[in-house]
């Protein structure tokens, strides 16, 4: 197994998207970066100054000290989300990154589509899907181009793992199974006063917040569609009150491929990632979390390979794609359109949740 892996897992970071050889770029993409929580600070303004293609120069936030700080840190332009979106210094960026609370996507968008700039948007695309709807027509209007920031697709153990399925390595596929967890108010914030937990702003929040990443990353390796959802949610502390705590639902793909998911905000923290077919399985594990290493195994005829590698920066990939695919005027694949596959079905599994019942998504 091992000689016939090595076709498929040599040179196993490569970038297979990249035409453009990084030593050549003379004039990166210039980013807005708007919204500068911990994300913002800690992984998306170092993923974009290591990537050879972006490299930040403003930046907003509501929080004016924050601003005032990351601005001097990093030696760019600091704005008010007034000036952002009026176009102030819209001469300064040539593309919008938007990582702000989820029900406040749309406004920065539609601004940043309004001044002709190419957008980056965080995930999920929106806080409920008619809202998605419009953000994502508002890039078509306006002919920009949107990405929607899903760094798994971009992140090479799960671009290797998805070769791997596509290979047949693993037979046909017959089910995957998909977990991620954390103590959010311990890992992250202990603040109850925040806006994961405000349904207005959020639109929900394990299924949201982290249910995205297995729903997503399984659509992608499947390279499918789920045709059903089924669905359920709880809430067990009055500190998620308003929103869901835990939630599990299963995807139901053509063939009858089903993937078992289940999330969690108050549990230990694990995230996993399991392809099993007919043949083989392909395991990531941890999967989802940019803050630590991706373990990568194959298993095939009672044999386990558990491969190492090269760990990346998860989020100076998924800068260094956008940024190339727009100096090399490329389409991007994870754009709004494929994001709304995603918010389709979120609003599927809450429905399901509610209900009771398996809802069709065809």
């Amino acid at each position: 197994m091992e000689t016939a892996l090595a076709d498929y897992l040599d040179d196993f970071t490569r970038r297979d998207w990249q035409t453009l050889d990084p030593d050549a770029v003379t004039d990166p993409v210039r980013i807005a970066v708007v919204g500068l929580g911990w994300f913002a600070r800690e992984w998306a303004l170092p993923g974009i100054a290591r990537s050879a293609y972006t490299e930040a120069t403003v930046v907003t936030d509501v929080d004016a000290d924050a601003v005032e700080a990351v601005a001097a840190d990093h030696d760019v332009t600091g704005v008010t989300p007034e000036e952002l979106r009026s176009g102030a210094v819209a001469d300064e960026y040539d593309a919008v990154y938007v990582a702000t609370p989820n029900a406040t996507h749309l406004e920065y968008v539609t601004a940043a589509a309004e001044q002709g700039k190419a957008v980056l948007c965080e995930k999920p695309l929106e806080s409920t899907f008619d809202r998605a709807e419009r953000l994502v027509a508002a890039c078509e209007d306006a002919g920009v181009p949107l990405m929607v920031g899903y760094r798994m697709q971009t992140d090479p153990a799960v671009r290797r793992l998805k070769d791997l399925i596509e290979a047949g390595v693993v037979g046909d596929v017959v089910h995957v199974h998909a977990t991620m967890s954390q103590t959010m108010l311990g890992e992250l914030s202990t603040d109850t006063d925040q806006w994961r937990l405000d349904p207005e702003l959020s639109g929900g929040n394990a299924l949201m917040d982290i249910g995205i990443y297995p729903l997503n990353t399984t659509r992608f390796v499947l390279a499918a569609e789920p045709e059903q959802v089924y669905g359920t949610t709880r809430t067990e502390h009055e500190a998620f009150a308003g929103v869901d705590e835990h939630a599990s639902y299963r995807l139901t793909f053509p063939g009858g491929v089903e993937a078992m998911c289940s999330v969690s905000q108050n549990a230990q923290h694990a995230s996993r990632l399991d392809v099993t077919g007919t043949e083989g399985r392909v395991i990531l594990d941890p999967a989802f979390y940019e803050r630590e290493d991706r373990g990568f195994a194959v298993v095939r005829g009672g044999t386990r390979v558990d491969v190492e590698f090269e760990q990346v920066h998860q989020v100076e990939e998924e800068f260094a794609y956008f940024g190339h695919h727009l100096l090399a005027d490329e389409p991007f694949y994870p754009d709004g359109e494929h994001a709304l596959g995603d918010m389709r079905a979120l609003d599927a599994i809450y429905e399901s949740a509610d209900t009771g019942l398996p809802v069709d998504l065809t």
